[in-house]
């Protein structure tokens, strides 16, 4: 009886340590590194997509749309800076440089030419206007 209950605490030990291993690392109260977070809306027209790209500037952000495709890239620079006390030195510094990037499919083609970025403290906001379906028609046949 007392192996069983070995065993039975084993095999839970081991999905909770695979879980742990497979979430990202957070450091010092930090995200991980390089997370676009996004919100998508649709109403009959278009799409409205906010994505939080916290730590890039408006030039270092890229969004490309291919007809239902859209990708956000972005560089990203985040600092966090701790001090000790009035005029101490700096004991703890985190930085992190580099890039990001996220990608989608929406289920309708989006017009390229119509669509329209904002970026506003630190959140992108895209309105991508809805293909229209072609119009069909049907063909007398002579």
């Amino acid at each position: 009886m007392n192996a069983l209950t070995r065993y039975e605490r084993l095999d839970d030990m081991f999905p909770e340590m695979f879980r742990r291993f497979m979430r990202p690392m957070i450091a010092s109260g930090l995200e991980a590194p390089g997370e676009i977070r996004i919100e998508v809306t649709e109403n009959e027209k278009d799409y409205e997509v906010r994505a939080e790209v916290p730590g890039a500037k408006k030039d270092d952000i890229k969004v490309t749309i291919d007809r239902n495709h859209v990708s956000i890239d972005a560089e990203v620079r985040r600092e966090k800076e701790e001090r000790s006390g009035k005029g101490g030195r700096t004991l703890v510094s985190e930085l992190y440089y580099g890039s990001t990037s996220r990608s989608f499919s929406l289920a309708q083609e989006v017009e390229e030419k119509a669509s329209s970025a904002k970026f506003d403290n630190g959140v992108l906001t895209l309105l991508l206007p809805k293909k229209r379906e072609a119009s069909s028609r049907s063909l007398k046949i002579e």
